[in-house]
C-alpha cells in the first residue's frame, strides 16, 4: 500500500516510520509536487504538526484514501467538507498529550492559589514580606468539555482534594465518574462557573463551541475566580476576557492558547499582571512528537491487521 505523510522532510520523529512494514511505500514531504505521482494509488495519509502544506490540497491528489490521520489532537484546521461528508475514516493524536496537560493545569492552578507572582517579585525586590496563601483543598474547579485533558486534570486536583464539577455534551455519561460529583449539561455552563473557583476551558473547537465562553458567562464567574484555557483559543472571546481581567470582574487567567497565535505584541494579555501567558506549549515535552507518530505508527499496524482503529473521529462533531 502507499502511505503518503505531509510532514516537513527533515524533521526527527520520520525516523520512526522505520517502524512500519518494508512493503509500504511511504511518500513524505511538504511540497505538493512531491505527492502528484503517488497521490491516486494512495490509501492512506498521516498529516503530521505543523506540516507547511494544507491537507486538502494532498487530498485533492488522492482520491483513493480510505484512512487519514492526524498527529495533532486538534482538528479544527482540517475538516474541509470533502472529508467530512466522505468516506474516509479520520482518526487523531486525542488523548497522547494528556499527561502533560494535566500537570500545566495543576500548574496553573497553583500559580494563582500560592500567589506565586508576588513570591517572585519579593524576591527580585529583596523583600521579606509574609502573606496568607489559599489551599485548594475543598476548593471547586469546573471543567468545560471534559475530555481526555480534563480527566487528566481532574484526577490531579482530585487527589489534592479538589471538588470536580464538569460539563459534557451528555452529561449522563458522567455518571460513576470516580472524580466528577456533579455534572452540567453546556447550556448550563454559567451555573457551573459561579460554583467554580477555578475554570478549565478544555473543548474541542467546533462551530458551537467558539465564543462558548464569554460577557455572560465571565460575569457569573466569582470575583475571585481563575480561568484556565487549554483547549483552543476562540472557545474563550478574548476581548470580553481581556475586559473581565482588566476590570476585576476575575482574579486571573492561565491561557496556553489564544484568537491569533503567535500572540500578537499589541495584545493587552502581554501586560497583565493577573495573567500567565504560556505560548501555546503546556504539552510541548521533549518527546511530544514521538509520542504522537508512536500513537500513529501503532494504529497502522492495527489498521494492516484490519483491527478496530483507535481514536476515531465523529467527523460531523469535529472530535
Amino acid at each position: 500500500m502507499t502511505l503518503l505523510v505531509v510532514a516537513p522532510p527533515n524533521a526527527r520523529y520520520l525516523s520512526m516510520l522505520d517502524r512500519i512494514p518494508d512493503d509500504v511505500h511511504l511518500v513524505v514531504g511538504n511540497q505538493l509536487d512531491i505527492f502528484r505521482e503517488a497521490g491516486p494509488k494512495a490509501e492512506a495519509i498521516v498529516n503530521c504538526i505543523n506540516p507547511g502544506l494544507p491537507l486538502e490540497q494532498v487530498w485533492n491528489l488522492a482520491p483513493n484514501v480510505k484512512w487519514v490521520h492526524s498527529m495533532s489532537a486538534g482538528l479544527d484546521t482540517m475538516l474541509f467538507p470533502d472529508l467530512v461528508n466522505g468516506p474516509a475514516v479520520l482518526t487523531n493524536a486525542r488523548g497522547v498529550y494528556k499527561e502533560s496537560l494535566g500537570e500545566f493545569g495543576m500548574l496553573g492552578i497553583m500559580y494563582f492559589a500560592k500567589d506565586l507572582p508576588r513570591m517572585r517579585r519579593n524576591q527580585l525586590a529583596h523583600r521579606w514580606e509574609q502573606f496568607d496563601v489559599d489551599m485548594v483543598n475543598r476548593q471547586t474547579l469546573g471543567i468545560i468539555g471534559y475530555g481526555e485533558i480534563g480527566k487528566s486534570v481532574a484526577r490531579r486536583a482530585h487527589a489534592m482534594g479538589m471538588r470536580i464539577i464538569a460539563t459534557r455534551r451528555r452529561p449522563q455519561l458522567n455518571d460513576g465518574d470516580p472524580y466528577v460529583t456533579k455534572s452540567f449539561a453546556i447550556e448550563d455552563r454559567n451555573q457551573l462557573m459561579a460554583e467554580s473557583d477555578y475554570v478549565l476551558v478544555c473543548s474541542a473547537l467546533t462551530p458551537e463551541t467558539k465564543h462558548l465562553v464569554g460577557t455572560a458567562e465571565l460575569r457569573s464567574m466569582k470575583p475571585s475566580g481563575v480561568i484556565l484555557n487549554l483547549g483552543r483559543g476562540p472557545i474563550i472571546d478574548e476581548v470580553a476576557l481581556a475586559k473581565a481581567l482588566q476590570e476585576k470582574w476575575i482574579r486571573g487567567a492561565v491561557l496556553d492558547v489564544f484568537d491569533q497565535e503567535p500572540l500578537p505584541e499589541s495584545s493587552p494579555l502581554w501586560d497583565m499582571e493577573n495573567v500567565l501567558v504560556s505560548p501555546h506549549c503546556a504539552d510541548h515535552t521533549s518527546t511530544w512528537m514521538d509520542d504522537s507518530m508512536q500513537f500513529f505508527v501503532d494504529n497502522f499496524h492495527r489498521y494492516a491487521k484490519g483491527e478496530p482503529l483507535e481514536n476515531v473521529v465523529d467527523k460531523k462533531s469535529g472530535y
